[in-house]
Parts: C-alpha cells; sequence; structure tokens
C-alpha cells in the first residue's frame, strides 16, 4: 500500500487521461501537460471537444436505460475519470435510489476528488476504488467493491472510452473477459472506443503520430475489433454504432459520426 497521500502522488509533469479528457470537458483540474497532450490530439483531430462531449451523454444516455428499463442496480464504472455532472450515480439513482455504484480509477487527483463521487442517496451507496484495470483481480477481490455491490446479482460494467488507452500488447480482450466472467447472467458490458472507421489512411497516420506525441498509449479500433469485445454476448438494440447513434435523445441535432469517431454498444451477458 502507498504511504504518500494521494495529493503527494499527484504528477503534474506526465500527462494522465482523465485530466486530458476534463480538460476538453471545460474543467479545471488539469494541468500544463495534460493540456499540451490534449492539443497536439486536437492538432490532427480538431473535433475532439466535441466527442469527449458525445461521450459523455452516451454514458449518461446508457445509464439511464439500463436504470429504467432493465432494472439493474449495481454499477462498476472503471476509468471513471474526474466528477462532472450527471456522473453515474447521479443519473441511476435520480431514477432508483436504492442504486449502488463502484468507481474505479488510478489518477490520484480522481481520488482527490472522490467525495463528490461519493454523495450517494442514502437508500443506496457509493465507492472509489484507487485501482488499475490492468490489475482486474485486485478491482474484483477489493473489500470495498465486495461491501458495496453483490456479485451474485447482475452489474453493469462500464469501460467507457478507456480502452483505447490499452495497446494490443496490453492484452485488452483478456483484461474485459475477466471481468465480465466474474458477473453473473443478467449483467451488462459497457463500452465506448474511439475508432478509424470514419478516417482515411492519412487521417489514420496522423492521427498516430499525434498520439504518440501527446505522450498518452493510445490505439484506435475499428468496429470489428471493437466487437471482439462484446464476442459471446448478446447486444442491445441498436447494436454497436457511433456513439450519437446509441438511442439518441430526439429533441437535439446530432454531430455527424466522422466527426466524433466513437463507437458505443451495450451487451447483455447472459
Amino acid at each position: 500500500m502507498n504511504s504518500e497521500s494521494a495529493a503527494e502522488r499527484i504528477d503534474t509533469t506526465k500527462p494522465h487521461p482523465a485530466r486530458r479528457y476534463d480538460y476538453w470537458l471545460g474543467g479545471k483540474d488539469n494541468y500544463a501537460a495534460d493540456r499540451e497532450s490534449a492539443d497536439a490530439v486536437a492538432e490532427a483531430f480538431p473535433t475532439v471537444r466535441l466527442a469527449a462531449v458525445e461521450n459523455r451523454n452516451f454514458l449518461r444516455r446508457v445509464t439511464a436505460y439500463l436504470t429504467a428499463e432493465t432494472g439493474i442496480r449495481q454499477f462498476l464504472d472503471i476509468g471513471a475519470g474526474l466528477p462532472t455532472a450527471g456522473n453515474v450515480h447521479e443519473i441511476a439513482q435520480g431514477i432508483a435510489p436504492e442504486s449502488r455504484i463502484v468507481y474505479v480509477d488510478n489518477d490520484p487527483i480522481v481520488l482527490v476528488h472522490a467525495r463528490t463521487l461519493l454523495n450517494s442517496a442514502p437508500e443506496g451507496a457509493t465507492a472509489y476504488l484507487d485501482a488499475d484495470l490492468r490489475d482486474p483481480e485486485r478491482i474484483l477481490s477489493h473489500p470495498d467493491l465486495l461491501a458495496t455491490l453483490d456479485l451474485n446479482k447482475p452489474v453493469a460494467l462500464m469501460l467507457v472510452a478507456i480502452m483505447h488507452f490499452f495497446t494490443d500488447e496490453t492484452r485488452p480482450y483478456e483484461l474485459v473477459r475477466t471481468l465480465c466472467d466474474a458477473l453473473p447472467p443478467g449483467s451488462h458490458l459497457v463500452m465506448s472506443h474511439a475508432t478509424n472507421d470514419y478516417l482515411d489512411d492519412e487521417d489514420v497516420a496522423r492521427t498516430r503520430e499525434a498520439n504518440q506525441r501527446s505522450g498518452v498509449p493510445f490505439q484506435l479500433r475499428s468496429s470489428a475489433e471493437f466487437a471482439k469485445f462484446f464476442s459471446g454476448f448478446d447486444m442491445v438494440a441498436p447494436g454497436i454504432t457511433s456513439v450519437t447513434a446509441w438511442r439518441p435523445d430526439e429533441w437535439r441535432p446530432h454531430p455527424r459520426a466522422e466527426a466524433v469517431s466513437m463507437l458505443g454498444g451495450v451487451a447483455h451477458i447472459s
């Protein structure tokens, strides 16, 4: 166990995905290294801020759907990031106050702000784990998770905009399958992922070079590569699609899929 406090562990000299995402969403909990990394990505993909916003909207719609229409009352949100309006527990407990949520992230600045994530309705519960997806067994066996979630009852595993930070050599499919194998029938897998489906070869090369300069490991994946995460599970309609097209709100215009370049999908684990 690390004896340093969360504040002491924050390294402001290296960019982190959670803080970079916070910058794209207009937050203030980021540093120069995060902003420089984010701007490097934006040079090659100028609509990245829009992608971040639409990804967050996807998270909110999925959470509302699972709570209101499937009866899910337990959520495991890995790669939760910094608190912002419309966190999973706010959406779920707004519909079903008894909902229980465990957030997981490995950025100590998220731990500093975890009090916001732990502001649960009295009927439900929330917990925050300072842990890394690269060690799924530690997440699944963590006492705070086991005290908050009942792994004998359905859980929604939320891996939203996180797996593109896991390149193939980190065995991303194995990591996701380890987590899913621990969940009972009736659970759901929720994922979104940056894609190269809408990019030509020149755009792909430009994006790859920008991501290398950004200092954050990153891998775009095609629809076929993304679908492998859901292998053996039953996809919820409309299946794998742009996050903007997954059960969209009807009252507002939606950006083109190319401008977002983010795939989303929800699967039922039977």
